[in-house]
């Protein structure tokens, strides 16, 4: 059978905020029933910035596996090349049929939106409607659009060190109908929160325990790497905290840091997210207690929304059609 390809730009015109969602909800029910093992990650370091693979098996309207790798380069955009460049592959799991092959990029940015506004959902406040995003970026977008479909959002507040980075987003929320600020200042404006979505690629934390109140939801998803760090090891001490993975978390999260530190153990990790959706663990329990998700990205998430990708452009006719297998004529 053909192999589909598909770019970032067909997966931005099939993958809805909603629909990914749905998909990732479900990635992470079957995660905490038990029905879908837990992913593989792979990293391997090289001069200049290093390669993750993420591989994990889903099932939504059939059981399908992916693999994905990300290229990593901090250095890239000096020389007019993307940080983060990588594939999807998308398999069928029960025989091995390789069904299509896929941008990375933008599979990324939205799974791990959708898998903050899922978390939100059980851990935020229902009367959320501050939001601040530190790191405004294509992922601080991402997670305006889709917190924006599960929480009574008025307000965004716009972080980055860079203003125009800040202003461009906050621009964006007000043209989305809500109201909005741009600023440099990271804990005034996580005071002012409800909700705070950390993505930057810092490797310093950059929240620390007094800086959010009570009755926050922090979602910290830029700590997907040893070296990255975004929460203070005293926050998630002072907080209620639910991962995606927890042994991933415990290795290159922000967990993994406060391990080190020895603020906490990993008895103390609340619940993974795939509990909380699955009801086998509570979420937040009282309003005023501070949660916290240490998000680094499972390959569930990637599998779902590929899957979702996937079966959306061959009903749509998306994508480009090709095969490796030579064929005589």
């Amino acid at each position: 059978m053909d192999i589909l390809l598909l770019t970032a730009s067909d997966i931005g015109a099939l993958l809805t905020p909603e629909r990914c969602r749905q998909a990732v909800a479900a990635a992470f029910r079957q995660h905490g029933e038990g029905t879908a093992a837990d992913p593989v990650l792979c990293g391997v370091a090289v001069s200049g910035g290093g390669f993750h693979i993420k591989a994990g098996v889903v099932s939504l309207v059939e059981r399908r596996f992916v693999a994905k790798t990300n290229a990593n380069f901090p250095d890239n955009p000096r020389h007019g090349l993307p940080t983060i460049q990588g594939l999807v592959l998308l398999f069928r799991a029960d025989d091995g049929q390789p069904l299509a092959v896929m941008d990375s990029g933008r599979i990324t940015v939205l799974r791990t939106a959708a898998a903050t506004a899922v978390a939100a959902q059980y851990l935020a406040r229902l009367d959320a409607e501050v939001l601040t995003i530190c790191g405004c970026g294509e992922q601080g977008l991402a997670h305006v659009l889709a917190l924006r479909e599960v929480l009574p959002l008025r307000t965004v507040i716009a972080v980055d060190a860079n203003p125009s980075a800040a202003e461009r987003l906050a621009r964006t929320a007000v043209e989305l109908g809500l109201e909005s600020r741009a600023t440099t200042e990271v804990r005034a404006s996580m005071l002012a929160a409800d909700v705070c979505v950390t993505c930057t690629p810092s490797r310093r934390w950059l929240i620390g325990p007094d800086d959010v109140r009570p009755g926050t939801f922090v979602a910290g998803v830029g700590s997907d790497a040893a070296e990255k760090q975004e929460l203070a090891p005293g926050l998630l001490a002072r907080a209620s905290v639910f991962v995606d993975v927890l042994e991933q978390s415990a290795t290159i999260g922000d967990l993994h840091h406060a391990l080190e530190a020895g603020a906490m153990t990993r008895a103390d990790v609340r619940a993974q997210l795939g509990e909380v959706v699955s009801g086998s663990k509570p979420g937040r329990r009282t309003a005023d207690e501070i949660t916290v998700f240490d998000s680094t990205g499972m390959a569930l998430q990637d599998a779902a929304a590929a899957s979702v990708v996937f079966d959306l452009a061959q009903a749509s006719g998306h994508g480009v059609r090709f095969s490796f297998t030579n064929r005589k004529s």
